[in-house]
């Protein structure tokens, strides 16, 4: 009897963040599912590991590190951090009535 073992990669969803509009159709998706605020950073997150992340963190004056920290799923970044990647990544926070 011989025993195969095939081995798969982790699924990461940076991988398959391709281009803005995947990434803000990420984003809007994690704002709409959740009433988590930690979620809207872990998906800033994604966002970020699917690009140049030392490129993100020149563009937002941090650190690389401090990015990543913030961003991460421990992370417990401001306001004023989640719109400056935002910006930085060339997305927008919209809010809308639903009233």
């Amino acid at each position: 009897m011989t025993e195969t073992s095939d081995r798969f990669s982790r699924y990461d969803t940076a991988d398959y963040l391709t281009d803005p509009a995947d990434a803000a159709a990420y984003l809007e998706a994690a704002l709409e599912d959740s009433s988590d605020p930690t979620d809207v950073a872990r998906a800033l997150g994604t966002i970020a590991r699917s690009g140049n992340l030392s490129e993100l963190a020149r563009r937002t004056g941090m650190s690389r590190e401090g990015l990543y920290k913030a961003l991460s799923a421990d992370g417990n970044p401001s306001f004023a951090t989640i719109v400056k990647v935002a910006d930085a990544l060339g997305l927008k926070l919209h809010f809308e009535s639903v009233a």
